[in-house]
């Protein structure tokens, strides 16, 4: 038999056990050298995932319930999982230095919005989004700050494939629950005015594979209880606004199932003078209903920063890190900066203030607070926004515990996470952050990142600084190319 090329295989009978042979043996190398990752796709400081390693001589903050710190420890992560606490290493594997440095849970941000591609006019069949998002550089700011863990709170069908991308192995990146926004009214999105509507967009959320309900602002009363008595059937959980058709009867929001508040603003409208009575019986409402509260301080900080003037946006350190045409719609086309006026800025003003306040009422009653940010709204920039929030907890009454329980158990037991993520326990997920210094002792060293591990994959703090300088240079190298205005037709 002579030299045998590929183009040869065409020729061979179907049925030959030579061809069988070859067409075998041609698979197997095929497989084989997709399996084995080539070294040079592995940047130097990360270890990607369902590898075996550990870190050594660190000090573990669990976050558990009694939450005792557990001084010059060893874990060992193995296939995207804590094996094991003060284990024995086995041999041959890398070891991280973790002397002088604390282990906590990665943090969650419970209220995000990731952008998605989308197109904007008139949409023909087989056309192209007018704008698309490379979904590493939309992650990598919340894995450069610790952020494990994100729940998208306007979810599309776009977001499934960002996670999935995530789920491949394709981009390093947080997990994400997506919840399905339902409103009232007109217009495009889920939109439904009657209670019947409203089940059956909940039943229809839920079979497109959404986790949560987000409830908004414009549905009337009937819809709003209908939407959070079907998801509730439905083995869904339900957070979002205080609909404006409750004003004036606040109470007749809190029904049963009505699992969390998605902003402390939400009670503003309720309140006619933000006083510390409104906030007290604010959250004695939620209290009695078993519903939680997500701040969103930072938001609300931003905003009003905005209000005043967009010069802190503009000089803002972690702009660089937004999408340019993102930027372009936060400096160009700002609706809170426009048409402001002294008593504007004076209200808002108010608002944050009595946001702060409300944080304190809610945790003298007992209500359970976690860490969100609303992300996307201006001025609030993925995974850097999350150490605002903590840093503005603290400032409004918690401790630095509270908040790192706000940040990570908390958030985990309510997405139904918490055999899963949310403490550093044997058999847990690796979602990790490694610190230089106790966040115990002040919260802003939550900002003293040494390494991160997201979902078993370490990367370290040279790494981190390498993927955030890259987003910057091409946010900066593409400004040029987006112009939100120019997009929109105006």
């Amino acid at each position: 038999m002579g030299k045998f090329v590929f183009n040869d295989l065409a020729q061979l009978p179907m049925g030959s056990k030579l061809f069988y042979r070859i067409w075998i043996s041609f698979f197997l190398v095929a497989v084989a050298c997709r399996a084995l990752p080539s070294k040079s796709d592995v940047p130097q400081g990360i270890i990607r995932n369902n590898a075996i390693y550990a870190i050594k001589n660190v000090n573990i903050i669990p976050m558990t319930l009694k939450n005792e710190v557990i001084y010059n420890a060893t874990v060992v992560i193995r296939d995207n999982r804590i094996e094991s606490i003060n284990g024995q290493i086995p041999a041959g594997v890398e070891v991280i230095q973790g002397k002088g440095k604390w282990l906590v849970p990665g943090f969650i941000d419970m209220h995000v919005h990731v952008p998605t591609d989308f197109y904007v006019g008139t949409k023909l069949p087989t056309q192209d989004a007018s704008v698309f998002f490379d979904t590493q550089d939309l992650v990598t700011p919340y894995v450069a700050n610790g952020v494990t863990t994100i729940f998208n709170l306007n979810a599309s069908f776009g977001s499934f494939s960002q996670r999935n991308a995530i789920a491949r192995g394709n981009v390093i990146g947080p997990r994400m629950a997506l919840a399905a926004l339902i409103d009232g009214g007109q217009g495009i999105g889920r939109k439904v005015n009657t209670a019947t509507d409203g089940r059956q967009a909940v039943r229809s959320a839920k079979a497109e594979g959404y986790e949560f309900i987000k409830v908004y602002s414009g549905l009337n009363v009937e819809t709003y209880k209908a939407i959070i008595d079907e998801a509730h059937a439905q083995g869904l959980k339900t957070i979002g606004h205080i609909p404006d058709a409750f004003q004036g009867k606040l109470k007749q929001a809190f029904v049963p199932y009505y699992g969390m508040v998605a902003h402390a603003e939400e009670f503003t409208k309720h309140s006619k003078d933000f006083s510390e009575e409104d906030a007290q019986r604010f959250a004695i409402l939620a209290k009695e209903n078993g519903t939680w509260l997500t701040p969103t301080l930072t938001a609300l900080s931003w905003i009003s920063s905005q209000v005043r003037s967009i010069d802190e946006l503009r000089t803002s350190p972690t702009l660089q890190y937004v999408h340019p045409l993102l930027q372009s719609k936060w400096l160009t086309a700002n609706n809170y900066h426009q048409d402001t006026t002294s008593e504007r800025r004076d209200y808002f003003k108010k608002m944050v203030d009595f946001n702060k306040k409300l944080v304190r009422a809610f945790k003298l009653a007992g209500v359970p607070i976690v860490t969100g940010t609303d992300t996307g709204v201006s001025g609030v920039v993925a995974g850097f926004s999350l150490h605002h929030e903590m840093e503005q907890l603290v400032e409004a009454g918690l401790t630095p515990e509270e908040v790192l329980s706000s940040a990570t158990r908390l958030p985990a037991i309510w997405l139904g996470l918490e055999s899963e993520i949310g403490t550093v326990e044997k058999g847990k997920r690796a979602d990790l952050v490694l610190l230089d210094s106790n966040p115990l002792e002040d919260v802003k060293n939550a900002r003293r990142i040494s390494g991160v591990v997201v979902n078993g994959q370490w990367i370290d703090k040279s790494s981190i600084s390498k993927m955030l300088s890259e987003l910057s240079k091409r946010n900066t190298a593409a400004k040029d190319k987006y112009d939100w205005n120019k997009l929109m037709g105006k």
